[in-house]
């Protein structure tokens, strides 16, 4: 159940140029928050940002009562969060989503994350105990790649892709994935990213037999299913509805969601 909630930072810290991570004290969220669920942040007062901003937790110290958030300053709410200091007290309403769908422990699973929709996989990764965990993470560039040892802490085998080759293989990511789909299985795929890149996950994870869940992310408006600012195609018997990401999703089957 969320709840509308004031909050303190704790720490800010910029991982790149357009990247920030925030720390924020939340008992309440630290104890109920699961992966692939996000957070509404009211990012000012006044019109300078009437929405709030739907951000994904990018991790829990469930013992130490706090949770983590990564951005990316992308337009004027996000600029006035970055501008932020510990100390400051944040409007957070939360935790609001579905969450990912959580395996056997024996289960052998994938995360293949894009650009900012790397980090939501950070916590999936760290909540699972499955027997074997990979991750794919691709980024536009080496200076984009940050919180890669975290990654790796929680990962078996991890592999990394950037747009220009700066680290790790150039090209997509979705290039290793499907390179790998063909030496080896998995019991569950997840992604979050670029649609694009999702669209081609699900369609490798069908072509080999896979589940696959994605995490779909929109500008949102109210986060709680009111407004029709949020909404993608699904299927539904033989036609298809719209349905809202942010009560219905943001984690779907890939099988549920139609891609344009």
């Amino acid at each position: 159940m969320s709840k509308l909630l004031k909050e303190k930072i704790i720490k800010i810290e910029k991982l790149a140029p357009l990247l920030f991570r925030l720390t924020i004290q939340s008992e309440y969220i630290a104890k109920n928050a699961k992966p692939g669920q996000f957070v509404n942040i009211k990012c000012c007062d006044g019109i300078d940002a009437l929405l709030r901003r739907p951000i994904s937790i990018c991790s829990v110290n469930r013992e130490q009562g706090l949770f983590d958030i990564v951005f990316e300053v992308r337009g004027r709410g996000t600029e006035i969060l970055s501008l932020k200091k510990p100390g400051d007290i944040l409007d957070i309403l939360g935790p609001l989503g579905k969450s990912f769908y959580a395996p056997k422990d024996n289960s052998k699973i994938a995360i293949v994350g894009g650009g900012i929709g790397v980090f939501p996989l950070l916590f999936l990764l760290k909540e699972l105990r499955c027997a074997h965990k990979t991750a794919f993470l691709g980024f536009r560039s080496a200076e984009n790649a940050v919180l890669l040892d975290e990654f790796k802490k929680e990962s078996d085998s991890m592999y990394v892709t950037t747009d220009d080759g700066s680290l790790g293989s150039k090209g997509f990511v979705t290039d290793i994935l499907e390179q790998k789909l063909s030496e080896e299985s998995y019991d569950i795929i997840y992604s979050c990213g670029p649609v694009v890149m999702m669209k081609r996950v699900a369609e490798a994870a069908q072509k080999h037999e896979i589940k696959c869940q994605v995490s779909l992310e929109e500008r949102m408006g109210c986060g709680i299913g009111a407004c029709l600012v949020c909404v993608c195609k699904t299927r539904k018997d033989d036609g298809w509805e719209y349905s809202h990401i942010c009560s219905d999703g943001t984690v779907f089957w890939s099988s549920e969601v139609i891609f344009d």
